[in-house]
Order: structure tokens, then sequence, then C-alpha cells
């Protein structure tokens, strides 16, 4: 590899400058989607704790320790914000998102964001969720050759819709809301980043303008009559002050909350799956405790479905639903001691730590019992596992995410038992979000 300095370091600063290898970011770009914990670990042994890519004509630092992603992560000195790093990658398909606001307005909308991920409210989202997820999961189909990735993303749209939104679209309206989604976020990463008709970038744009139509549609109806979907929670949320949405803040937090919490919860269900196919002793492990508990899970029991908690972490751990969290300097600082110029753009990659053999015991292991509190390897570091970020920036549906996969995977492990070749290990497309390419076939068989 050649051997760049990213920047000059400032005389007397007693900081250390970044290295990385110069080469075009087209060819950085690829490593990455070919292989990125390959990438990450060359990276480590040839510059120590820190290194900078270039991608998509940006030079991105990334800090390849625990450290390193927690200070950027955290941003005690508010040195980095989110909004320009966010809105470069997707800031033209979920602008004005809560992910996408720094500092004093992000404070602002997420305490009235947060009025609608109370403990009543989320008890309200688990109890209605729980008839239509055993429903949607009942009607699985059987076989030989049943794409996971496919059934999962259906049934977690289905979830979004209904409890989300509140509404019972007709299956065509449903598939065109989310065709728009999945234009939008394959749009984020288009290497090709002007509206050429065609590209990804194109389809994105579309895509946001459809869904931007349809939530205008809907909102009067949501603002006229309080429903218990989170639509019309946001429309109807304020804080202790007072404060609510305006109808532009309301369909912009929907879009942005509809797409994370749809391919997120994808993406860990299917994760999840794969690896209790290779690992069927886990499947069952796994399905007993689902047989000792009630079938329908309730608020209070979420807790004791330890097993599948375990094996979701472990899957949260072996694949970050989001690679990593972007941000950019606004001013010269530092990430552990080595010098950031203002304007350059950092990202914590989750991936950094989950893999880190200092961190984690045989880290290229699906070993779910590291979380158990005996061993408690994610506890070595605050940053050892991230998976939802970490800071004020934090998921904020990150216990509506754990409730809808535990009721899901509860009504999969009752219902059905599912399996792989010995010999199939899939492959990951990492050009969006991290999906199997062949979206993950296994041989499901009714119990």
């Amino acid at each position: 590899m050649r051997r760049k300095q990213l920047a000059t370091v400032p005389t007397g600063s007693g900081l250390k400058p970044i290295h990385g290898t110069g080469d075009p970011g087209v060819l950085e770009v690829l490593r990455f989607f070919h292989d990125p914990i390959t990438m990450i670990a060359k990276r480590r042994a040839e510059y120590g704790d820190i290194t900078y890519i270039k991608s998509f004509g940006l030079e991105f630092v990334i800090p390849l320790t625990a450290d390193g992603c927690e200070a950027i992560a955290m941003n005690r000195q508010k040195a980095f914000a989110n909004e320009p790093a966010w809105g470069f990658l997707i800031g033209p398909f979920f602008r004005r998102g809560i992910m996408l606001m720094d500092f004093e307005e992000h404070r602002h909308h997420r305490r009235i964001m947060q009025q609608a991920f109370t403990n009543t409210h989320l008890k309200g989202y688990l109890q209605d969720m729980q008839p239509m997820l055993a429903d949607r999961v009942a009607h699985l189909p059987v076989g030989d050759d049943v794409r996971l990735l496919d059934e999962f993303k259906q049934v977690t749209l289905d979830l979004a819709l209904e409890i989300f939104l509140g509404l019972d679209l007709p299956r065509a309206e449903a598939d065109r809301i989310n065709k728009a989604f999945v234009d939008c976020v394959g749009a984020g990463l288009s290497i090709i980043r002007r509206n050429i008709p065609g590209t990804r970038w194109a389809r994105g744009l579309a895509g946001r303008r459809v869904l931007e139509d349809f939530f205008h549609e809907h909102l009067p109806a949501k603002r006229a009559t309080p429903t218990p979907d989170l639509f019309s929670v946001l429309c109807h949320a304020q804080d202790e002050e007072g404060h609510t949405f305006t109808d532009e803040d309301v369909v912009n937090h929907m879009i942005f909350v509809l797409m994370a919490a749809h391919d997120t919860s994808t993406i860990t269900l299917t994760t999840m799956a794969y690896y209790m196919a290779r690992y069927p002793e886990w499947q069952e492990r796994a399905r007993e405790q689902s047989r000792n508990l009630p079938p329908e899970i309730s608020y209070d029991t979420l807790d004791e479905f330890t097993v599948l908690d375990r094996i979701m972490k472990e899957s949260l751990r072996l694949n970050a639903p989001v690679p990593g969290l972007p941000r950019r300097a606004i001013e010269d600082t530092e990430i552990c001691g080595h010098h950031i110029p203002k304007g350059t753009y950092v990202a914590a990659i989750g991936m950094v730590n989950h893999h880190d053999p200092a961190l984690w015991s045989d880290p290229e292991r699906f070993d779910p019992d590291r979380f158990m509190t005996e061993r408690a390897e994610d506890k070595v570091h605050r940053y050892a596992w991230m998976p939802f970020g970490g800071g004020v920036h934090k998921c904020i549906g990150l216990y509506f995410a754990q409730m809808e996969i535990k009721t899901i995977m509860h009504n999969m492990l009752l219902r059905y038992e599912w399996s792989v070749p010995d010999d199939y290990r899939w492959e990951l497309d990492n050009s969006t979000l991290p999906v199997p390419k062949d979206h993950l076939p296994v041989r499901l068989r009714a119990r």
C-alpha cells in the first residue's frame, strides 16, 4: 500500500498525523463493499489506531479502536456535526430526519419525538402488533427455497404500515410505498450521485416524492382524530413546554423513522435466522425457551426471552444493520491524540469494534453466550458493542425494534424450523445496508 498523510499537523500541537493509502476513492469503496472486515483488519495492522479512506470524492477518518469510536459518538466537545455527513450521503432522500439534526435543534425535535416512545406507547404498540405479527408469520410459505430476507421485509413493512401508520393499504399500494423506501435507501451509497435517468440516485429522488405525497395525503386525517399509531402520535405530540411538530416535521420524521425501523429490523431478523439455521442447537435452545413462555409476549415478559436476546445481540455484533456513524468536524479537533482539521469527515464504524480481537474472544465465531452475565464481553468497553449508535443520537426506536424482533422470532420458533445446507455460507451485499446477496434461501418446515 502507498502511505500518504491526511494533513499537516500544527507545529507544537503535540498531535499525531493520520495516514492512509492515498489510493483512488473508487478502489477504497470497492474494497469496503467486497470485504469490509478484512479491510479493517489490514488497516489496523498497517496504520494502528486510526486511518483514513477516500469515498465518494471525500476523505473519511476511521478510528480503528473503541476509544476512537467513542470519541466520535459521544462528541463531548461538540466538534462534530451529523448533518453535513449524513446530509451528503442520504440528505436528498431523508432530509430533516432526526439523525440529520444537530445540537439544540436535535435536542428540541428529539424531546417531542420521545413522546411517541414512552413506556405507555410501547406497551400499546406491543399489544397491537401481537395478533398481526402472529397472523403474518402463520402465513409464511414453506418449502426448500424460502427467501427469508424477502419474507421478513414484507412482515416488517406490514407492521410499519399498520402500527406506525395505522393504515390498512391495498397490497398494490403497500408495494408502491415499499419500493419507494427501497429506492431511497439504495440511493444513499450511489457512486453516480446525479439525477440521471435510470440511476439509483434518480430512483431515490423519485421515491422521496412518492413518500412525501403519500404522507401529506393522509396527514389531515391524522391531525383531526388522535389514534394509537405513531403517525398520529407525532401529529399530536408535544414536549413539556407545549412545542409540537409542523406538518413538514411530521412528514420528514415519518419518512426517516419508517426507513430506519423497516430496514434495520429486517436485517436483524435475517441475520438471526441465518445463524440459527447454521447452528441448529441455538435454534432449538431458543425454541425450548419459547415453548415454556406464553404464546403472546407481554411487555413484562420481554426480558424472559434470554436466549433470543443473546442470539439477537450476537447477530447485531456480527452484522450491524447500520454500518457507521458519519460526522464532519466543524472546528479543528482531535481523536485520541490525532489531528483532525476543520471540515474533515469522520466515521465511527461498528464493525471496527465488533470484530476487534482485543475486545472479543474469537470474534468471528458465533457465540451468543459471550453476552451472559458471567462473561459480559460486551462490557469490556463502553463501545465494544454499538449497533444502536451512542451519545445523544443513540437510536430512539431501539426498544420498539427489540419488541418487534422478539415477537416475530418467538412466533417463528413455535411454528417452524428452518435449515440451510451444512456448507452454506452467505455473502453480504455491502453496497447499501448489509444484506445477503441471495436473500437467504432456507428450507422452512412447519412444526
